[in-house]
């Protein structure tokens, strides 16, 4: 089956990359919080969907922000090959 979706231009990595992988994290991390804090109940998949959405909200510019800082230092350790 070929893949007939629209591409990307390699340049919007920058922010794409960001975007999945904060929306993942921020999921998974306030769900495992959720449970641990508040136990499963009929109402968790709406309160998780709520604290969920606020998480990303704010993981989503502070990657974009964190990212390249951290690039750049890490870069004070890392030989790049010739």
């Amino acid at each position: 089956m070929k893949n007939t979706l629209p591409k990307f231009h390699p340049k919007h990595l920058t922010w794409l990359m960001p975007l999945i992988l904060s929306g993942i994290m921020s999921g998974a991390i306030s769900c495992f919080n959720m449970l641990l804090n508040k136990g499963w109940s009929d109402q968790f998949i709406s309160l998780w969907l709520h604290a969920w959405s606020l998480s990303w909200l704010m993981a989503f510019p502070l990657i974009l922000v964190m990212l390249p800082l951290v690039r750049k230092f890490l870069m004070q350790f890392v030989e790049m090959p010739k």
